[in-house]
């Protein structure tokens, strides 16, 4: 079973305490050229990017800028439209998830609704008041407008990972998960990344991504009735360097996790995985979130870009009609 490949290719991201800017600007042509190098002549590669709203509140920057500018060479793009309104209120939500359909319908592959809204941090979905409302009602109003443009997008929503019986998220978006909402998903989304957050031992890796995966399927999605016909992707993986994180380690982390990934496709209907990031924002910095790239922050490759450009080669999926 092949995979869609896909990455983020911009170098503004959030930590634990708001948005991290990358120290260098974006350099288009040095993307493009990076993006080109990974998708190689075979494979498709999808460009992830984020467009998040608020109404009321100071609303963070859509990463990264004109992302349309990267789709050369039949690669589409996989939005994300965060829910970032603290007050809650839906007003103007779904006429702004409209418009991104309206916008990039013809370039788009995927379309997220919301951005990690179980997780309950300062700069993710989860922290957002009506968040199940917001992602209910956007992936619905999402395939309408799709539908009625005459797009093909396929439109889902992402979580993390459910560690221990605290979180009634599942449980939460089951009440509202009707069957309009379950009709029009087309597929969840997982964020997760073994060994950066919570430490993993080299060879218990593996079992590590195994253990997540299949929990993911097997207990939290029939908690919300999400049938295992709904495929899973993984949204957002890395493994950063920096300090005490070798370089060669993230290219072996990299290469375990989605050889891991691949072996599972099959049995739990995993269609994809996107790797976050492509380049560091600020390979000099001392922060953790600042190294996730397969690129330092001047371009220059990291072991881990050759681990996927291979891995994408070898295991990614090619466009419609063949090479």
């Amino acid at each position: 079973m092949t995979l869609t490949f896909g990455i983020y290719p911009g170098g503004l991201l959030g930590d634990d305490h708001g948005i991290v800017h990358p120290a260098l600007p974006d350099r288009p042509d040095r993307i493009a050229d990076a993006l080109d190098r990974l998708q190689g002549a075979g494979s498709t590669l999808s460009v992830r990017a984020y467009q998040p709203f608020a109404a009321t509140s100071p609303q963070d920057p859509p990463t990264p800028a004109d992302p349309q500018q990267y789709l050369g060479r039949g690669r589409r793009l996989d939005l994300v439209l965060p829910f970032r309104e603290q007050s809650g209120r839906l007003d103007g939500w779904l006429e702004f998830v409209r418009e991104a359909v309206r916008a990039h319908g013809p370039h788009l592959a995927s379309l997220q609704i919301c951005e990690e809204p179980n997780a309950d941090l300062p700069v993710l979905d989860g922290s957002s008041p009506n968040v199940l409302n917001a992602l209910v009602q956007g992936v619905v109003a999402a395939k309408e407008e799709a539908r009625a443009l005459g797009h093909t997008i396929e439109v889902g929503f992402n979580a993390v990972p459910t560690f221990g019986p605290v979180s009634t998220f599942w449980s939460d978006l089951a009440a509202l998960a009707d069957e309009r909402f379950l009709a029009e998903l087309d597929y969840v989304g997982l964020d997760f990344f073994p060994d950066v957050f919570r430490p993993v031992a080299a060879d218990q890796l593996e079992a590590a991504v195994t253990g997540i995966l299949t929990a993911f399927r097997r207990t939290d999605l029939p908690k919300a009735a999400i049938p295992d016909t709904v495929p899973i992707r993984i949204c957002e993986n890395g493994w950063p360097t920096g300090p005490d994180r070798p370089e060669r380690r993230q290219a072996e982390v990299l290469e375990r996790v989605v050889r891991t990934v691949a072996a599972l496709a099959g049995e739990l209907n995993i269609d994809g995985y996107t790797f976050f990031s492509l380049r560091d924002a600020d390979t000099g910095a001392d922060g953790l979130f600042h190294h996730f790239g397969l690129l330092r922050d001047d371009y220059t490759p990291k072991p881990a870009f050759e681990a996927y450009r291979r891995l994408v080669a070898e295991l990614g999926s090619v466009p419609a009609g063949g090479v």
